[in-house]
């Protein structure tokens, strides 16, 4: 084999590599924009981690989770709603979240939130649920003793965040 024979096929089989990692970086960075394309809509509550945002939760898109009710013990009225625990599992595989995992949820409009660790959670007994509010936005309501009575439910929930222990 010539020289020059030699040249070309080297140069070919550079031209070849350099196409085949284009071609895999560009793979690479669709699947990552794919994982990141989070959307806000109106209404839509942002579910954060470290300052990411993961997910957008809209009470439309809760249509296919079982619904669940309790009665709340100060007023009596039923409180029908999602439960928090599959919210995240339609989300995430919360299936893998640690028991010391923390959840705040908070209102701005309220400046009110709250704390709960996955434990907490999901735990069904606990019965920690989003309810539709009468405005159509997203409650946390619960039996839990620190969420049991109306003054402590977190009205117009806008906001998730997701704290690793």
């Amino acid at each position: 084999m010539s020289q020059s024979k030699r040249i070309i096929l080297a140069v070919g089989l550079i031209i070849v590599l350099i196409g085949v990692v284009l071609g895999l970086e560009s793979l690479r960075a669709k699947i990552i924009a794919k994982e990141q394309d989070v959307s806000l809509n109106p209404g839509d509550v942002p579910v954060y981690k470290d300052g990411e945002l993961l997910a957008a939760i809209n009470s439309a898109d809760l249509a296919d989770l079982q619904m669940v009710q309790f009665t709340d013990a100060e007023q009596g009225k039923v409180q029908e709603g999602w439960l928090i625990m599959d919210i995240m599992d339609k989300y995430f595989k919360a299936k893998l979240f640690p028991d010391s995992l923390q959840l705040v949820f908070s209102s701005s409009s309220r400046d009110k939130s709250i704390a709960l660790t996955w434990d907490e959670i999901a735990d069904p007994e606990n019965m920690v649920m989003f309810d539709l509010s009468g405005r159509g936005t997203l409650k946390l309501v619960s039996k839990l003793e620190k969420l049991d009575v109306r003054d402590e439910w977190i009205q117009d929930v806008d906001r998730i965040e997701i704290i690793e222990p």
